[in-house]
């Protein structure tokens, strides 16, 4: 019996394993979907910039017309600009903090301090499963196999702790 449970833990590692590999080919797709959402806020801001300086404003004064527009439709574009600059600044700052994440699982930590839910969502349903050669990968691997495999090491050691200890019996004097 003590054979399989050890069989069983050693298995449930190697998935364990295999599964938290996945996270640095996650954090790379996550990352190049935030280059693309990056690359194109980027091309609006620069559109609206355009359109201000041909008008003889700046960004800002170019928002705060839209905004303050009597016409709903100019002044809802005019909220979503503003919500498309500070969205810039925001993604940018996470793709700065992606590329620098030098250390081991670095990018996979960047990726989890502050995701933009629709990059990681759009991300999570084109997601392809890779096997890990980088060095991010193997050590994603060796903690997710060390995380599953101990796991199950001490629920079945408790387990088998449980079932073996018995009530002791007092004998009864006749």
């Amino acid at each position: 019996m003590f054979r399989v449970i050890r069989t069983l833990g050693l298995a449930l590692g190697l998935l364990g394993g295999v599964v938290a590999a996945q996270a640095p080919e996650f954090a790379q797709q996550y990352g190049q979907r935030l280059g693309g959402a990056v690359d194109e806020l980027r091309r609006q801001v620069a559109v609206l910039e355009s359109d201000a300086q041909a008008s003889g404003t700046t960004r800002d004064g170019a928002v705060d017309r839209l905004r303050t527009n009597p016409d709903q439709l100019v002044a809802r574009r005019g909220d979503a600009a503003q919500a498309d600059i500070a969205r810039l600044a925001r993604l940018s700052a996470q793709q700065q903090a992606l590329a620098s994440g030098t250390s081991p699982l670095g990018r996979v930590v960047a990726m989890l301090r502050d995701p933009d839910v629709p990059v990681a969502e759009a991300a999570y349903h084109d997601f392809s499963p890779a096997v890990p050669t980088t060095a991010d990968g193997l050590a994603a691997a060796l903690i997710g196999f060390l995380a599953a495999w101990g796991g199950w090491r001490v629920m079945s050691d408790v387990g088998l702790r449980m079932v073996r200890r018995r009530p002791r019996q007092t004998a009864t004097v006749a």
